[in-house]
């Protein structure tokens, strides 16, 4: 590895728009030009042609470099430890002098995309986190950005309850407005704190403009809930037929909200349980225990009025499913046992899974936590073992995949944050490595001559998980 890597932007099209997968060629994690001895005439050609002579130089030395390969898989921004813009250097220095800034602290964990900027949630789970929720522009000139707190630094005040809190997770609708899920708890691996209640925020990313706030109901929040994901569920052209899925993961339940009349209602199931066997992790020589219930959970193709929740407990290597149309219905709370379904088959041993989306073409991308892998699967077929692939795996780049979302362009890109959250908690982390990043994955090119691509049937060499 070299000392600060090759930056995406240098060698390829200027983004946005989204360049071309033939085009896309991240060297974020390849030798730094300086480690391969190059003479330093070679600098003075210009940034793509630079580009495609270095591809050539280093892609025997770097396994990672994917140019329209069918795994085509790249890291956008990756860092070791997360900076902030703070407005001045001094005011940085104040902030690490109070211990307001701890960078050792913070960690990233959310991301979403609109348009031309990446969003990116940093939970105050121990002390020293300034800002809970930042931006970071597509197109940065490093590839290690400072965040920008967003919308500004004035809604980052931790003690004040009419701003952000604790920020875990965000989801965009296609709309433009940004969903974002504050558990309003603080320390969580320190002391934890509950400073105000969970609430859901609607942002206007047209404006930067917080359009709405919506508490969750005390009755609907249990002693040490863990509020930590949501997904957006928007139907008509105008997003006004829009609910949000909350997952609590230490209660194992489900909570609802419907934009129309801003009313919440919440669902249990012994399926939002954790499995005890899955409960217990290794990765990279950490062995660990974590009892998460319902966690990922990612919305199927829409189809005659109605479209499925796919969904599963972290600690679990089982996936569920149930039709929106019965959990957008508060009166099915207490009528509705036989309509959460199994899906198939177990993902094995180390099969848990953090975050999961399904894309246009209906192919779903899971994160593989103990794997430090991306699988796929094709929901028009059964859920087996043999139609469950891994797509990019990578265990230096890709150690704990914690979030993943794909965007609203077109064509469309998955996003996923690599964070080695354990490593985090347990304090292992060094702050000399690269512990965070961005990555991307072509959705499309991934699949490509996989049983994940639609209208392919598994064939007898195919690689599975």
């Amino acid at each position: 590895m070299g000392c600060a890597g090759l930056f995406l932007d240098k060698i390829t099209v200027k983004l946005p728009p989204m360049p071309l997968a033939v085009t896309w060629i991240s060297l974020a994690d390849s030798p730094h030009p300086a480690d391969l001895n190059l003479s330093p005439f070679l600098w003075q050609f210009p940034p793509l042609l630079l580009g495609l002579i270095l591809s050539s130089i280093v892609a025997t030395s770097f396994a990672y470099i994917q140019i329209a390969s069918k795994k085509p898989l790249g890291t956008l921004y990756r860092w070791k430890q997360i900076d902030y813009a703070y407005p001045t250097p001094q005011a940085r220095q104040a902030a690490i002098s109070t211990g307001q800034f701890n960078q050792l602290n913070v960690i990233p964990l959310g991301v979403e995309r609109w348009k031309d900027r990446v969003f990116i949630s940093t939970p105050r789970w121990k002390s020293g986190t300034p800002a809970t929720l930042s931006s970071v522009p597509i197109g940065a000139q490093t590839e290690s950005p400072p965040l920008e707190p967003y919308p500004n630094w004035n809604w980052h005040n931790a003690d004040n309850c009419t701003g952000f809190t604790s920020v875990f997770r965000m989801a965009i609708d296609h709309c433009g407005v940004m969903w974002v899920l504050d558990s309003g708890q603080v320390d969580a691996f320190e002391a934890p704190r509950q400073l105000c209640p969970p609430t859901l925020y609607a942002i206007n990313l047209a404006t930067d403009t917080v359009i709405g706030r919506y508490p969750l109901p005390s009755q609907f929040v249990l002693q040490n809930s863990l509020i930590t994901n949501i997904v957006v569920d928007s139907r008509d052209v105008r997003c006004r037929d829009l609910h949000v899925y909350i997952a609590d993961a230490w209660r194992f339940g489900l909570i609802v909200f419907r934009n129309e009349d801003t009313s919440f209602w919440r669902f249990g199931h012994y399926s939002f349980y954790p499995e005890p066997l899955l409960s217990n992790y290794t990765l990279h020589g950490l062995n660990y225990q974590w009892s998460d219930g319902l966690f990922g959970m990612s919305l199927g193709k829409y189809h005659q009025g109605d479209r499925p929740l796919y969904y599963h407990s972290m600690s679990s290597s089982l996936e569920f499913v149930v039709s929106t149309s019965v959990i957008r219905d508060p009166t099915r709370v207490s009528n509705s046992v036989g309509e959460f379904k199994l899906l198939g088959d177990s993902r094995g041993a180390n099969g848990q899974v953090s975050a999961a989306a399904v894309d246009r073409n209906g192919v779903m991308f899971f994160n593989l936590i103990s794997r430090d892998s991306i699988g796929c699967w094709d929901t028009r077929k059964p859920y087996t073992n043999r139609n469950l692939v891994v797509v990019a795996q990578n265990n230096n780049t890709m150690i704990f995949p914690n979030d993943l979302r794909i965007d609203h362009e077109v064509p469309q890109m998955a996003w996923i944050i690599t964070n080695r959250l354990p490593m985090y908690q347990f304090n292992l982390i060094n702050p000399n490595d690269y512990n965070y990043r961005v990555m991307y994955l072509d959705p499309v090119a991934a699949v490509q001559n996989s049983v994940c691509q639609p209208e392919i049937s598994l064939s007898d060499n195919q690689d599975m998980m």
